[in-house]
């Protein structure tokens, strides 16, 4: 192991993703050579940035720590520090049980990490380190939610929602550009409610139109969305900037009013089907992402002939779905019965994704012939891999590109797709 280098592994979400590019920033600044590659451990020092949202994220987490916990005692490496949102949950349990780690930090205290190193943390500085390509980053715009949805535990982990001011925000995107960045992801819990806490009103509309204005930025994505309370302001900067990509990210998590009651989503299936209307009618060529769920209890079969009526009906560009998860201190913990079953909700899980599945393939079929601006994020073998508008990294298609004439990496070209099939797209530069 090499001394005075530290491994960081960061687990779940993307905005877990920022964190730890400011904190190997800071660690940089203290004399650490980092490295963020999970396959391929080889500091004395070892961080871990955990994800607590549901069982298989839990799962993931617990095992890793493991893992290193014995490589630990193989003496493979020297401390072993774990941070984020499962440590911020259950720091008291995973001290008691796993009790090699040397430390554990929760959400919002992980710069600690740093003085327990003994060496000191700059409070003034807000700069990172990219550990994605370096045309795109994450801006996170706020922390928490001020939502009460049955089943979900991020409130209890961030607590209440906290927006970051306009004009940190558009220094961060300024000092991103600066860097070479030129698509910006806007990240938070909920993206809804920017602003309010401290202006009073949604800022979202206003905040993405400063962006738009930096020197640098090509395209602003909008990620995680929530149907109720949704600023409509936003449509016309999508439809009318040409630098917002036609893209929306929104958690409609089911759509029978029976469910959308239990699961405490202060919303009707008439609202969401009207608000789904008003979107596309105002946008017309937008790109809608979603997130729906199975299994939450008493899910009746009525209930889940509605959602896939619901699938088919909207025909979501962008669709994932997951099985509900009993987790601790929500309400449905403490006030519902896990009782769908595990094999149930796996089959209705399957059964929504094969839907979906149709309907992409279909949607892919659709681009074939036409000519579409595509970022190129990497190469791949025999091809440049790259994404449309339409495209998140990570999570969304890509677009694999013939390598009959020199691309660079991080530019936008105008590709012809040529053929299609569920998750990708193929095409040739122009």
């Amino acid at each position: 192991m090499k001394k005075n280098h530290i491994d960081i592994i960061t687990l779940g979400c993307s905005k877990n993703l920022v964190d730890s590019e400011k904190l190997i920033y800071q660690l940089n600044c203290n004399g650490y050579t980092v490295s963020h590659d999970p396959n391929n451990i080889t500091g004395n020092i070892v961080i871990v940035n955990t994800c607590g949202f549901i069982g298989d994220a839990k799962e993931e987490s617990i095992n890793t720590i493991l893992e290193l916990v014995e490589l630990k005692k193989k003496k493979r490496i020297g401390k072993l520090y774990v941070m984020g949102c499962l440590s911020e949950r259950y720091k008291c349990d995973l001290e008691t049980e796993i009790s090699e780690v040397d430390g554990y930090y929760g959400k919002f205290d992980w710069h600690k990490i740093i003085t327990h190193l003994g060496k000191t943390y700059n409070e003034n500085c807000n700069c990172r380190v990219l550990t994605t390509p370096k045309h795109y980053a994450y801006v996170k715009v706020s922390e928490g939610c001020n939502r009460t949805c049955s089943y979900c535990a991020i409130p209890l982990i961030t607590g209440k929602h906290k927006s970051v001011n306009i004009n940190d925000i558009l220094n961060e995107v300024e000092q991103l550009a600066q860097k070479g960045v030129k698509e910006i992801q806007l990240i938070a819990q909920d993206l809804t409610y920017y602003g309010i806490d401290i202006y009073g009103q949604s800022k979202l509309a206003e905040l993405v139109e400063k962006i738009t204005l930096i020197n640098g930025i090509k395209w602003v994505r909008l990620h995680y969305t929530y149907p109720n309370h949704f600023p409509v302001n936003i449509l016309d900067v999508i439809q009318n900037n040409p630098k917002v990509c036609l893209y929306l990210d929104m958690a409609f998590q089911h759509i029978s009013d029976n469910m959308l009651k239990l699961m405490r989503r202060n919303i009707t299936k008439d609202e969401t089907y009207s608000l789904i209307k008003e979107i596309r009618k105002k946008v017309p060529s937008i790109h809608l992402r979603t997130t729906l769920m199975v299994g939450h209890p008493n899910e009746t079969e009525a209930d889940f002939e509605e959602l896939k009526q619901f699938v088919k009906d909207i025909r979501f560009e962008r669709l994932g779905a997951f099985a509900y998860s009993h987790e601790e201190g929500t309400y449905a913990y403490k006030n519902y019965t896990d009782n769908i079953s595990q094999e149930v909700k796996q089959q209705r899980l399957d059964t929504i994704m094969r839907i979906q599945e149709d309907i992409a393939t279909q949607i892919n079929a659709s681009k074939i012939g036409k000519t579409l601006p595509v970022i190129i994020d990497r190469v791949e073998q025999q091809y440049y891999i790259g994404r449309t508008e339409f495209d998140s990294p990570e999570v969304d298609n890509e677009v694999l590109i013939a390598k009959n004439r020199h691309l660079e990496i991080g530019n936008i070209y105008n590709v012809t797709i040529t053929d299609a099939d569920i998750f990708d797209l193929y095409g040739t530069a122009q």
